[in-house]
C-alpha cells in the first residue's frame, strides 16, 4: 500500500490522481463551454493565456477555436499530458513551464484565463496577490481576466464532511475541513485503486465574491463583474461556480 501523502507541490499527486482530476468527461465539458459559453467567446485570433493550464483541458479547445493560445503551468507532468492531447487534437498552442507568480510577458495577451479553481494555493497571501498582479501585467490595456473558482459561499453551503466518489473501478474518499474561520480549506483524499491506496492532503484559500473583488481591485484591475457560470448567470445561492471578469 502506498502510504505517502501527496500535496499540490508533488508531481506524484498530479500523476497518481490524474484520472480523478481530469476524466475524459471534463475535457468534453471544457470543449463544449469553449464552443458555446458567452463568457468564453473572444474575438477571432485573440491572444489567450491559460494560466495554470494543467493537462490542457481548456488550452486544447481554445487553440482549436483559432485563438493564439499559450498554456502555462509549473508541473512538467501536466504539461506532458497537455502536449499529448495537443498532438491528438492536431493543435499547437505554446506550452510554457513557469510559476504563475513570476511569468512575465507584459501586454502580450488580450485575455488571461485562470480556470478550474487554480487560484489561492500559496500559503502566503502575498504570493496569491502576486499571481493576480502577474496576470494583469500580461494583459494589454483593456484586456480581460476571467477567474473561475469554487466560491466560499458554495463551499460553506456544502459544509464539512466526507464524501465517497466512484470513478470507474476507483474509489475516492474526500474529507473537507474548513480552517481558520473559513479562510482556508483542507481537503484530504484517499484513492483506492485495486489493492493500492494513495493519499493527498491539499490546502488552499477560500474566497467569497466580495473578498476576491477587493483583491482584484487592489491588484489594479477595474470593472469587476461576478457570474455564477460561464453562461453569465447570476452568482446566487444556486450558482455552481464563481466566475469573476475584470479589465486591465
Amino acid at each position: 500500500m502506498n502510504t505517502s501523502v501527496n500535496t499540490f507541490d508533488t508531481e506524484d499527486f498530479w500523476t497518481d490522481f490524474y484520472d480523478i482530476l481530469f476524466p475524459e468527461s471534463r475535457h468534453t465539458q471544457a470543449a463544449e463551454l469553449v464552443a458555446d459559453a458567452p463568457l468564453l467567446a473572444f474575438p477571432p485570433g485573440a491572444r489567450v493565456l491559460d494560466m495554470c493550464c494543467g493537462a490542457g483541458v481548456f488550452t486544447v479547445p481554445l487553440a482549436a477555436r483559432g485563438y493564439e493560445t499559450t498554456g502555462v503551468d509549473r508541473s512538467p507532468a501536466m504539461l506532458e499530458r497537455a502536449e499529448e492531447r495537443c498532438r491528438a487534437a492536431g493543435v499547437g498552442p505554446r506550452l510554457v513551464e513557469a510559476d504563475a507568480r513570476h511569468f512575465a510577458e507584459p501586454g502580450a495577451y488580450d485575455v488571461v484565463l485562470n480556470l478550474f479553481t487554480s487560484f489561492g494555493y500559496f500559503e502566503d497571501p502575498e504570493d496569491n496577490a502576486a499571481v493576480l498582479r502577474a496576470m494583469r501585467a500580461c494583459l494589454r490595456p483593456g484586456g480581460t481576466l476571467l477567474l473561475d473558482l469554487a466560491g466560499k459561499e458554495m463551499l460553506v453551503r456544502r459544509g464539512n464532511g466526507t464524501r465517497l466518489v466512484r470513478h470507474g473501478d476507483d474509489l475516492v474518499f474526500q474529507t473537507d475541513t474548513a480552517l481558520e474561520g473559513y479562510e482556508r480549506i483542507r481537503s484530504e483524499w484517499v484513492l483506492v485503486r485495486g489493492e493500492r491506496a494513495y493519499r493527498a492532503r491539499l490546502e488552499w484559500f477560500m474566497y467569497s465574491a466580495a473578498e476576491l473583488r477587493r483583491m482584484l481591485l487592489d491588484a489594479g484591475f477595474s470593472h469587476v463583474e461576478t457570474f455564477g457560470g460561464f453562461d453569465g448567470r447570476p452568482y446566487d445561492g444556486e450558482a455552481p461556480r464563481m466566475i469573476l471578469r475584470a479589465r486591465r
